[in-house]
């Protein structure tokens, strides 16, 4: 790799044609430099020189060695022309006269329109840490690793240096229906080997899958990259013809385009379009240096597209992405992620019967496709392992058997999970086992669960806590069975007996991690005591639908601002318990549909990643009296709806709609208690200026939304730009009632109300700032004469994105 100059200015020459000489074969392979006259150039060919020629230039040739990665910069030599006089008449951009073909064909030549296609696949994908240079070598730390460095290699695209660590290949048949939508992937073949990291290997195949060329928007990281062939591309990017030549047998025009505009989700490189049906012959796609997007130092795509009939189809496909936590760093260790596809044995339009794609929501794994021998591999795969894929195995093996690697996993797994792994038993969560609050004074936590190497379908865990203050030992212990991983079934069980905070939401920060104190805008005293016992059977019929049983158990003690007279039903009458409990059973029914959701999957948990469709959950629970001590009969019935989405090229948006019912006469404790925030930290899942206990219902309806820019104000602003800042805004709304009987049987707290009118609140705020940080100005635009609140306040949170 390397840049090309004029040798008299120093400026970076474009559109130079760089290529390899092969006298023997006669011969050539060529690139062109970018509009920073910097190129990249690989080849298998045996020859020892690269030549770089433009018009208006003498060409140069510069002497390669063979087998190693190097810089070969040119400084080129203008030499002089005399031509005969030429007029130019204004006239239209002749590459944006292709780029409106390539447009106006896009319905017959985009292969995702098509009615069906069915097809072989062969993916392949590698995962390296990068940036391991020499100044590794002389540390303390790495004086085991040593071996490494014979198979460190260097990356043509950017340079840097990397060493493979994780390989996975897979062949497949792929079948695809359009109308009614089908799809159906047979996996053949499958094999993995070196540090299997699940979270990178869903990325790279998750998304890399759903980029699709002629689409407007590009669907990359979970935002919405222009298409360079987008229907209004022009605004968005310059374009120009460069060259032309036969790609194989089909005349293309070769069209180089960057982004009109700075730090704009935007590509920038080069493509070559056949001159008869405009259709994309073949690609090259780089992420914009200036884009809004954090931790991908570097990401750059090719696809390669051929003819068959009448028909063009994708033939391959490669992508490497640049993962850093420190953007542009070339000292820090970072990742290289790369994704290899190619597609075989199209047949296209020839749809198979409906039935066939009915089952489909998940790819189909083959009896033998985890015990394929090297023989098969060696006569099925699409292309060779290189070099570098070969040596993975060899690697892992030997970094596995070293103790002090071993020890840098343990210690990575114990930042990212929170517990300490000790052979069998996981301790943890560390950052609870020291806590206060006014109720227990200081707090002492200690607990763990049971470990991969215990079970990997049984996770026991236990806690105990004990308060200075109150002199009070707390407890709990639990238990997770995995019945089925594929469609998971699961079976568990808990008991705890400790402080609860009620009213507040699933997202909030936990009351005994040991900082919340330093964040709370209002002292937590008003917290429950709660003794729970809970049984849950979760089933997932097929990928997306998932029920979950429970029979629940509670029994709340009121403490601090909670200990109120509560009403007691007893013997057919009611009656004051002063300072009593409340005790319920309920069994409870959970509908959960996501559609096409994506997630990662450990032994016991799987974290959503997002779902192209909104997510649904229903929950239905039944209080049963008199059974297990409980004292009331209730229904309760809960729903909620979540999405988010790309909004065109301005962003994204989610929103988060819910409500509920309860029939039956309660004390406000079993009521709808609605999610205040007595913290400085903003919480999309709860009302960031309303205070716990502030209003109750047993009917509401709720609706949260927000809209993230990514810095489509501020990267107009020269200032701002610089610093990478996003725009954010959102608004929640609550309407809600309480049925007289509820609202007779419960002595309420001065300061809980039921809603007369609708509560709102809005905010604005940026994020992004150092990468993780988000500042929001928030306003509470109704019932302002509450005490203990405010109609202004500024919330801060962390969030992780790309």
């Amino acid at each position: 790799m390397g840049t090309v100059k004029d040798v008299a200015s120093g400026e970076p020459i474009p559109f130079v044609n760089i290529y390899f000489l092969n006298s023997t074969l006669n011969t050539t392979q060529g690139v062109m430099s970018d509009f920073d006259g910097k190129y990249f150039i690989e080849t298998k060919l045996h020859t020892d020189t690269l030549i770089a020629s433009c018009m208006g230039y003498e060409s140069q040739k510069k002497k390669v060695q063979k087998g190693i990665f190097q810089h070969v910069d040119f400084q080129l030599q203008s030499n002089t022309l005399n031509l005969d006089e030429v007029v130019i008449i204004p006239g239209e951009n002749p590459a944006e006269v292709i780029l409106k073909k390539i447009i106006a064909n896009k319905p017959k030549n985009d292969p995702n329109r098509y009615q069906a296609l069915e097809f072989e696949l062969y993916s392949k994908i590698e995962v390296d840490i990068n940036n391991v240079g020499d100044e590794f070598k002389d540390k303390k730390s790495f004086k085991d690793f040593q071996f490494l460095y014979n198979f460190v290699d260097t990356s043509t695209v950017n340079g840097k240096t990397y060493l493979p660590v994780f390989l996975s290949e897979t062949m497949s048949d792929v079948y695809t229906r359009k109308e009614p939508k089908g799809y159906v992937e047979i996996i053949k073949a499958s094999k993995m080997s070196g540090i299997e990291n699940q979270s990178v290997s869903q990325l790279m195949s998750d998304e890399f899958l759903s980029l699709q060329l002629y689409d407007n928007y590009i669907a990359l990281f979970q935002k919405n990259f222009i298409s360079p062939i987008a229907d209004f591309g022009l605004g968005f990017y310059k374009y120009y013809l460069v060259d032309s030549a036969f790609i194989g047998d089909k005349w293309c025009y070769n069209i180089m385009y960057k982004p009109r505009h700075k730090q704009t989700l935007t590509f920038t490189g080069n493509f070559w379009v056949n001159d008869t049906t405009f259709a994309i012959k073949q690609i090259e796609m780089r992420i914009a240096d200036d884009a809004n997007i954090n931790y991908i130092n570097d990401f750059y795509i090719r696809k390669d597209y051929e003819l068959q009939g009448e028909y063009w189809v994708l033939s391959r496909d490669y992508s490497i992405s640049d993962l850093n936590i420190i953007e542009n760093s070339n000292k820090t260790m970072g990742f290289f992620g790369r994704k290899t596809t190619t597609y075989r044995n199209y047949i296209i339009n020839k749809p198979k019967e409906v039935n066939f794609y009915a089952n489909a929501a998940n790819s189909i794994v083959g009896d033998s496709a985890l015990s394929r021998s090297d023989a098969y591999w060696q006569q099925n795969r699409h292309e060779e392992l290189n070099k570098d894929e070969r040596t993975v195995y060899f690697i892992v093996d030997t970094l596995l058997s070293i103790p002090r690697f071993n020890t840098y996993l343990d210690i990575i797994e114990m930042v990212v999970t929170g517990y300490y792994v000790k052979d069998k038993i996981e301790i943890g969560p560390y950052a609870s086992m020291l806590s206060f609050n006014p109720l227990e004074g200081t707090r002492f936590r200690l607990g763990g669960r049971t470990s991969n190497s215990f079970s990997n379908k049984l996770m026991l865990d236990a806690y105990g806590a004990y308060g200075l203050k109150d002199k009070q030992f707390k407890s709990g212990a639990g238990f997770l069975y995995v019945l089925n991983k594929n469609l998971r079934r699961t079976l568990s069980g808990s008991f705890k007996f400790d402080l609860e905070q009620l009213g507040q939401s699933q997202n909030s920060f936990r009351e005994d991690f040991f900082l919340t104190f330093l964040f709370r805008r209002q002292p937590a005293d008003k917290l429950s005591l709660v003794k729970e016992y809970k049984l849950s059977y979760e089933n997932e019929w097929f990928p997306g639908l998932m029920n979950t049983f429970h029979i629940i158990n509670r029994e709340i003690f009121p403490m601090g601002k909670t200990k109120f007279d509560f009403y007691h039903f007893f013997n057919n009458s009611m009656h004051i318990v002063n300072e009593g409990s409340i005790i319920s059973t309920e069994l409870r029914f959970d509908l959960r549909l996501a559609y096409k959701e994506r997630f990662t999957m450990g032994d016991f948990q799987r974290t959503s990643l997002s779902a192209k469709y909104p997510i649904f959950n229903i929950q239905y629970g039944y209080g049963i009296p008199n059974v297990l001590g409980g004292d009331y009969e209730y229904h309760n019935l809960y729903f909620n709806v979540s999405h988010w989405y790309n909004f065109f090229s301005l962003g994204w948006s989610k929103f988060i709609l819910e409500g509920g019912r309860i029939w039956g006469k309660l004390p406000y404790p079993l009521l709808k208690l609605h999610e205040g925030n007595e913290t400085f930290v903003f919480d999309e899942y709860s009302f960031n200026m309303m205070n716990y206990y502030e209003f109750v219902s047993d009917k509401y309806v709720s609706l949260y939304f927000t809209h993230h820019f990514d810095g489509y104000f501020t990267n107009r602003v020269p200032l701002l730009r610089k610093l990478k800042w996003r725009e954010v805004f959102y608004i929640k709304g609550l309407v809600g009632g309480l049925d007289e009987a509820s609202r007779k049987y419960s002595v309420f707290p001065d300061e809980m109300h039921s809603l007369g009118k609708p509560y709102f609140e809005a905010g604005a705020g940026l994020e992004n700032i150092f990468k993780i940080i988000r500042i929001d100005a928030v306003w509470r635009l109704s019932y302002l004469d509450h005490i203990n609140t405010s109609p202004f306040g500024l919330r801060f949170g962390l969030s992780f994105s790309f």
